[in-house]
């Protein structure tokens, strides 16, 4: 099954989604200095993985996906260039914090501080795979903030 896209306003420019990765990639930092944040930097986490993979399958397929499930997203990846299989465990992982950390629930999500720095390394891992694998990772901070 392929996904098309469903929002005609989002950038058909892969730099784009980049660089919205990028500001979320750095947003996460800066939120995670606050350990009462723990639940929005998990979000911004899950964002930044999410655009980045978008990014990389619109650079390689010239395809916009629609959708948040990172686990497609990264199959998706993997059916452009099979080393994105080294990162399915991580999107599987990063999954969970699209929805559970942003709507209140009757049993709150808590986020330890060591659970987020494992979600931050896989998001930097991820990040900067795909920024590398797109030869962006030198042009980072030339992009302005999204």
């Amino acid at each position: 099954m392929t996904r098309r896209r469903h929002n005609p306003s989002d950038s058909r420019r892969y730099k784009d989604w980049i660089n919205a990765a990028y500001d979320d990639y750095r947003a996460a930092q800066l939120l995670s200095k606050d350990d009462t944040l723990n639940n929005a930097t998990a979000f911004h986490c899950q964002q930044c993985a999410e655009k980045a993979l978008k990014g990389y399958i619109l650079a390689e397929s010239r395809q916009s996906v629609d959708g948040h499930n990172l686990t497609w997203l990264c199959r998706r990846a993997v059916s452009l260039d099979d080393s994105f299989r080294e990162w399915l465990d991580e999107s599987a992982a990063l999954n969970r914090y699209y929805i559970e950390t942003r709507y209140p629930t009757d049993i709150p999500t808590e986020i330890s501080d060591e659970e987020l720095h494992t979600i931050l390394q896989m998001t930097e891992r991820l990040f900067y795979y795909v920024a590398d694998t797109l030869k962006l990772t030198d042009t980072l901070d030339d992009f302005e903030a999204y």
